[in-house]
């Protein structure tokens, strides 16, 4: 194989520290990529143990920003769901890691890029897709779709003896019966006991929320505001100073508005869904901030959007944004185009969302605008008239929509007429 030079996404997990190792074995000279899109680990450690098992170069590439402007934020102006419950937590951070691990390898003159994805899941089309889309000519190393290494390592208990071979340093604490991925977004759990649709999670599973159940008994309330769909403006009442704050960065907007979540339980779901492959799969998600600032977009929508800008945006960009997201296809024409159309359905979504979390369960107090008028508290009153509405004109308007009616009424008539007569006529 010559001394080629690999890209590898590591982690420091035992599956991608075998991968390097293997790799090594194999002859190639690897470079290890690390993205930190906002998941809670020791990136240093991480780093020492790979430059151990041989690593070349090992990159941490800080991606939460980019991850919350350029993925996250747009989710959140199309209202992004698949399968109406879950948020795509996973599937907003796989572009702009692939982008990162692209980079590096660009930046290191390397061959191929190679990853520790399983040959069912999702991730392999989402990463391998977005590399050919961002560098045509790259080589992709799935060792978990080469048979000679999916042969040689059946399960962990191969990983750990090849770990102690080739003197990889391991954690000896007990493996969690599932799988995990963690981000700024969301976390992740699919795979293990989770695979029997009707287990339920054990309590201690859940890393990043409160139980709702034990959540504080007494209820947050904050404030959301939006400008032209974004989230720019956070307030809230810090919960140890009792101080009141203000935060417009977008990381730190995004990060506060997950820690209220968190503490109140806010964002957990249990599903079964069907994967791009072709199978379905059951995951549990917690998804705390994403969840208050959608719900808070949605309802701010309801007073200041056109009914059919809305109706469009929801056919439309709604369902084919997380659909594209879904299925690893954001380096596409297609996703470009659906990109350009969101902010114009945004243009109007601009105001404030007063908001409550507790225990489990977000709720919308009230919601405002300086800057749109599309409702009209006279109008829709039903104390007062209003200068425009005269409820004589609803006549006319029922008269017309009735016609279609009326006469789908008679043809529907008509025929339980013929079909009684011909009742009769067999007695």
């Amino acid at each position: 194989m010559g001394q080629e030079k690999v890209c590898l996404a590591y982690s420091g997990g035992l599956d991608t520290s075998c991968i390097l190792a293997w790799l090594i074995e194999k002859g190639y000279r690897v470079v290890c990529f690390m993205a930190d899109v906002g998941q809670e680990e020791d990136f240093e450690a991480a780093k020492q143990k790979a430059l151990k098992i041989g690593a070349e170069q090992v990159y941490i590439e800080d991606l939460r920003r980019e991850f919350v402007e350029e993925l996250c934020f747009p989710a959140v102006q199309c209202n992004a769901v698949y399968e109406d419950v879950y948020l795509l937590g996973t599937s907003l951070a796989r572009p702009v890691i692939a982008r990162g691990q692209i980079a590096v390898a660009q930046r290191e003159g390397c061959a191929a890029v190679s990853h520790g994805c399983t040959g069912k899941g999702n991730d392999q089309v989402r990463f391998e897709l977005a590399f050919y889309a961002l560098q045509p000519s790259i080589k992709v190393i799935a060792p978990w779709r080469i048979p000679e290494f999916y042969n040689r390592f059946a399960g962990r208990n191969d990983l750990l003896k090849y770990a102690d071979k080739v003197g990889i340093p391991v954690s000896q604490t007990k493996a969690k019966p599932w799988s995990m991925d963690e981000n700024l977004a969301h976390c992740s759990y699919e795979a293990g006991i989770l695979e029997d649709p009707d287990v339920t999670p054990p309590e201690d599973m859940w890393k990043l929320t409160a139980d709702p159940l034990q959540a504080p008994a007494k209820p947050e309330y904050f404030t959301l505001h939006f400008e032209k769909g974004l989230p720019v403006k956070l307030e809230y009442t810090d919960p140890k100073s009792q101080q009141a704050k203000v935060v417009t960065d977008s990381l730190e907007l995004f990060l506060t508005a997950n820690a209220i979540a968190r503490r109140h339980g806010v964002g957990r779901i249990d599903i079964v869904e069907n994967r791009f492959i072709g199978l379905k799969s059951r995951g549990c998600y917690e998804t705390p901030g994403l969840t208050c600032l959608r719900a808070a977009h949605l309802d701010l929508e309801g007073l200041v959007l056109d009914r059919e800008v809305r109706a469009l945006r929801d056919q439309f960009i709604t369902y084919n944004f997380a659909k594209i997201l879904y299925n690893g296809l954001y380096f596409s024409p297609e996703r470009e185009f659906i990109s350009a159309a969101i902010p114009a359905s945004q243009k109007t979504v601009n105001g404030q969302v007063r908001c409550r979390v507790y225990k489990g369960s977000f709720a919308v107090l009230g919601r405002s605008s300086q800057t749109e008028k599309l409702y009209d508290m006279t109008e829709s009153s039903m104390d007062e008239l209003g200068s425009t509405f005269e409820p004589v004109d609803t006549t006319g308007f029922i008269s017309v929509q009735a016609i279609r009616l009326k006469k789908y009424g008679q043809i529907q008539g008509q025929g339980q007429g013929q079909a009684q007569g011909q009742g009769q006529g067999q007695k």
